[in-house]
């Protein structure tokens, strides 16, 4: 079994995709966003894989790559095109090369035109295929800067795209109206830019008066795309909380677990950290009991009374199962509380594995 998420970064409306060979739980990631490590790395780990490559489609120049932080996270492989010109990659991938993941395989087709370096990668049945910037949704990567040529993007596009079956998927590198996925089979149709009856010279004009802005960021992006995403150590975005061992969910929410808030409290962090707990004032007495030293703070008041809580202090947000506390943690994170966790399965957890209580019932 084929398992397929196609994620996507707001910001530079790039598509992050996700692909894992069920049985032995393989995976690789193309594309992904310097940005959006910890959500990469989060899903992994939640859907049980192991990141053995991350592939990029070409250098970009709209964001820069995840791929040098996700290897420190998930040891994974850098790889992509020779031809990008590149630093710190661990393969360098030729045109017909395959990477190799569980029982399924990529194929790398060399797409140039946008970029010298760009690659497309075809899934081993060519059902699907990631098309980089090289061929968009109705559109297509520019051709204006940074080794573009609107030729020879014409016969990469032609040649090793819409040549594939006309069932075949075609997953874009970005969209900016909302449209996730095409086939070969309408881009031959009805891509303005290069399908139905267009050449070559067709294309070369269009493309030439399109007229675009310089890419806001390319001067940040490239160079540091060139170095495969490693960052300067100033602007490395932490992966781990500094006051506690914590796990970032797929959610959004860092988690600490009752385990590690026990030991944490035990060895005398009672009066650094905010045990705060957001149920309502019948639950902080029944049956579950509350974490000795917790603060009772119900959520349907939390917005009105986050001013209570020390911000120089570590907040762990507490409820029955989770569901509430983590809420909360988003609350007082746009309330600007930087150190903000939840207690993962509340206090359903914490007792299953007999932690202390006050006024619960054993």
């Amino acid at each position: 079994m084929l398992i397929f998420r196609q994620l996507f970064d707001l910001t530079s409306s790039t598509y992050t995709y996700l692909l894992a060979d069920g049985a032995s739980g393989e995976a690789v990631i193309i594309d992904p966003v310097f940005d959006n490590v910890r959500r990469d790395a989060a899903l992994v780990r939640e859907l049980g894989l192991r990141l053995v490559a991350t592939l990029d489609t070409h250098v970009h120049a709209d964001h820069v790559t995840g791929a040098w932080l996700l290897k420190q996270a998930c040891g994974s492989d850098i790889l992509l095109s020779r031809l990008s010109g590149a630093a710190n990659a661990d393969r360098l991938l030729d045109h017909g090369e395959c990477v190799t993941f569980g029982g399924r395989h990529l194929e790398a087709r060399a797409t140039p035109g946008h970029t010298n370096g760009c690659m497309s990668y075809v899934l081993d049945d060519q059902r699907m295929a990631f098309t980089g910037d090289s061929l968009l949704i109705r559109g297509c990567g520019r051709t204006d800067f940074q080794q573009g040529s609107a030729e020879l993007l014409y016969r990469s596009v032609h040649e090793q795209i819409l040549s594939l079956p006309a069932g075949c998927l075609l997953y874009p590198g970005h969209d900016y109206r909302g449209l996730t996925v095409t086939s070969v089979a309408e881009e031959r149709r009805y891509n303005p830019r290069l399908g139905g009856d267009t050449n070559v010279a067709d294309f070369a004009g269009y493309m030439k008066h399109l007229g675009l802005p310089h890419p806001r960021l390319i001067d940040i992006a490239v160079p540091a795309n060139l170095r495969c995403g490693q960052p300067d150590a100033a602007s490395e975005p932490p992966l781990q909380s500094s006051w506690a061992t914590l796990t970032y969910s797929f959610g959004g929410v860092w988690e600490i677990q009752p385990a590690t808030l026990e030991e944490q409290l035990a060895a005398g962090a009672a009066g650094q950290i905010q045990v705060v707990d957001v149920r309502e004032a019948h639950e902080f007495t029944d049956a579950l009991g509350h974490i000795r030293g917790a603060r009772l703070l119900p959520l349907s008041e939390l917005a009105a009374r986050q001013a209570e809580l020390d911000r120089g202090r570590p907040v762990v947000t507490v409820c029955r199962s989770g569901a509430r506390s983590a809420q909360a943690t988003v609350l007082l994170q746009k309330a600007g509380y930087t150190d903000v966790a939840n207690l993962a399965g509340g206090m359903l957890r914490w007792r299953a594995q007999a932690l202390p209580v006050d006024d619960g019932l054993d």
